[in-house]
């Protein structure tokens, strides 16, 4: 079968878009399936081999992003790959451009609805329109694009119902999530050479890994660190709210506590999750959170917001702990995860398992055969 996955987002942008496009890309050509993946042009020096490109501009109001501003053969494009399927993952403007080849070229479509967008807005939205406008604005057009796919795809339970509360009325919903990795991510990873790297020898490490960006809420995980003792947190990612957690820290007087690791390539990040004791995540808005279930597949206990997709997965006391909002009761998770016992950590690595990359490929294939034996 082959297969077009069509995105907003993809390198040398990195965020969990662009990794579940990995992940979902390399499940499916383990099953013999063949995936192109057409994104917007990051620009010559940037390029990967065997990516299909649009001609794009840079987005000024978030580094890393492309955008597909100017016209493209997207018709021509598309019918060179000859696709059975074309997978979209995203809302904006490569949404678009791959739902008119597909309606054109009478393809079936699927989209994958990866950001609750309305989250978003508030931090980088380019228009000068009050919040209020904007989300409304954001809610119409996603009614009028959300159902014309075949079928929308939540990474959880919560996207899904989050998106019908909000008056969206798709042909169809699936709930297939990301899947991890669970072999290169899993229990007992040596992180000796990252604790003397970063002096955290004799300290309980709490780790953040992903994207540092407003709405991920990083600020009460360093505020945490007020009320808590003998501890550090690794935080590892970049992104645009780089310097406003240093002067968080700063203002909290824990910057002797926190140690921003920048950017870590790939194949040095396990070591990074063995290094740790502690994972957590103080973001209200995903739909997955792809970081939460590698820490999980990891065997480490996790200490998350009880907003999102958390809520679905992450079962208080069980395998991991739910916090509120506010910076003591996420400090009062990462004490639980401290000093909580082996079966929490069995527990987690078993909820990974249940969602691992192979299964999620497999969902994946079954549902594309589904639509293209109906065209």
């Amino acid at each position: 079968m082959r297969i077009a996955m069509i995105t907003d987002s993809y390198y040398p942008t990195r965020d969990g878009v662009v990794t579940s496009i990995t992940l979902a890309k390399e499940g499916l050509e383990k099953l013999g399936h063949d995936v192109t993946v057409v994104a917007p042009d990051p620009g010559k020096e940037k390029r990967m081999e065997g990516v299909r490109y649009f001609p794009s501009i840079q987005f000024k109001s978030y580094q890393g992003y492309y955008v597909p501003v100017y016209p493209s053969n997207k018709a021509e494009i598309i019918r060179s790959i000859d696709p059975d399927v074309i997978h979209i993952h995203g809302i904006a403007v490569m949404a678009l451009k791959g739902l008119i080849a597909a309606k054109n070229q009478k393809i079936p479509t699927v989209l994958t609805y990866h950001t609750m967008v309305e989250d978003t807005i508030d931090f980088y939205s380019p228009l000068k329109v009050f919040p209020n406008v904007q989300k409304r604005m954001a809610w119409v057009y996603m009614r009028g694009l959300l159902k014309r796919p075949d079928v929308i795809i939540g990474p959880s339970e919560d996207t899904i119902d989050k998106l019908l509360v909000k008056g969206i009325r798709p042909k169809r919903t699936e709930v297939i999530p990301t899947g991890i990795d669970t072999e290169r991510f899993r229990p007992g990873m040596n992180g000796d050479a990252v604790k003397e790297k970063y002096g955290l020898n004799g300290s309980k490490v709490i780790l953040y890994v992903g994207r540092l960006s407003f709405e991920k809420n990083i600020g009460v995980i360093i505020n945490a660190l007020s009320h808590l003792n003998g501890v550090k947190l690794l935080i590892v990612g970049k992104g645009p709210a780089k310097e406003s957690l240093e002067e968080t820290a700063k203002n909290a007087k824990v910057e002797d506590k926190v140690i921003f690791a920048g950017f870590v390539p790939d194949e040095e990040l396990q070591s990074f999750y063995g290094a740790a004791d502690v994972f957590v995540s103080a973001s209200r808005f995903e739909t997955q959170g792809l970081s939460v279930l590698e820490a999980l597949s990891c065997g480490l206990p996790v200490a998350c917001a009880d907003g999102g997709a958390f809520i679905n997965y992450i079962k208080n006391g069980e395998n991991g702990f739910l916090f509120g909002e506010g910076a003591e009761e996420c400090a009062n998770a990462i004490r639980s995860c401290i000093s909580c016992d082996q079966k929490i950590k069995e527990n987690a690595r078993a909820t990974a398992e249940s969602m691992s990359a192979a299964s999620c490929a497999e969902k994946l294939v079954k549902l594309y055969e589904e639509l293209t034996k109906k065209k």
